[in-house]
């Protein structure tokens, strides 16, 4: 049975987002768009403090947390004040900061190298005992559109997937604080993008909730000639697309939009 999925807005604290880089790298900046995705109803806020971009390079752990640390404590204040039941998610591919992102009130630590950026990763993981979301990526980075490839893209990210769960169940993570990504423009052709949309629902075999994140993503540019900043049509379609396929999670720029978007979605699904 296909539900209503949960909306996770993006908190890009970087100046080098491919999207919207620099807009939010103030703290001021930052909380009052926090805000507005609140008040739209956001379910998770996704803080990002390093731009895992293609060719982009890595960030220094101390300057990931100046720039996330104090933006999460902030966040986690608004949020209580405002009495919503929205939680904080870290984009990071360090242990170290997700574990002060987690004390400074994150409930949720999202990984785009599916813990496998450093060792410790997934005994940290388990030590938190908070959410994880694990993300397929070919290759990191700076070097996963170098000519990717693949003979099967589905029955591989499946078996990828599955061994990393395996891998961090192992290590203490219970089953029912994972949730995977296919992981949409992360060492991926357009073909590759497109047939993971087409079979997205295939993912639900492994047995664990669906992060989708293809908002204002090239692979969008790449049908329409558009630029990051003008691909709130395409970015709704995907969405609108993953909500169909069983997405549980759909992680996006536009959250306002998104929201109404899935609202008469579900309005329309419902009619007799």
């Amino acid at each position: 049975m296909v539900v209503m999925p949960k909306v996770m807005g993006i908190l890009n604290v970087t100046p080098d987002s491919f999207s919207d880089g620099g807009e939010f790298k103030t703290q001021k900046a930052a909380l009052a768009h926090a805000g507005l995705m609140l008040a739209a109803g956001v379910d998770i806020i996704d803080v990002g403090g390093e731009s895992t971009r293609p060719g982009a390079e890595d960030v220094p752990e101390d300057e990931e947390l100046k720039r996330v640390i104090p933006v999460i404590n902030k966040l986690a204040g608004l949020i209580k004040r405002k009495k919503s039941k929205a939680k904080i998610s870290i984009d990071t591919r360090k242990p170290n900061v997700a574990r002060e992102a987690v004390k400074a009130g994150a409930h949720i630590w999202n990984d785009v190298s599916a813990l496998t950026h450093d060792p410790e990763s997934v005994d940290v993981a388990a030590e938190l005992g908070c959410e994880v979301v694990l993300m397929h990526a070919l290759g990191s980075p700076k070097t996963m559109q170098d000519n990717p490839s693949y003979e099967d893209v589905i029955g591989e990210i499946k078996l990828w997937l599955a061994t990393r769960i395996a891998v961090a169940m192992a290590a203490g993570v219970k089953s029912d604080k994972i949730s995977i990504d296919p992981g949409i423009g992360f060492g991926k052709r357009l073909e590759d993008n497109l047939t993971i949309f087409r079979h997205l629902s295939e993912f639900k075999d492994l047995g664990y909730p669906i992060l989708l994140g293809a908002s204002r993503k090239s692979f969008i540019g790449k049908m329409d000639g558009s630029e990051a900043d003008n691909r709130l049509g395409g970015s709704l379609a995907s969405a609108i697309w993953g909500a169909d396929q069983g997405a549980d999670i759909l992680r996006v720029h536009d959250v306002p939009e998104t929201i109404q978007a899935l609202k008469i979605w579900d309005t329309i699904r419902h009619v007799d």
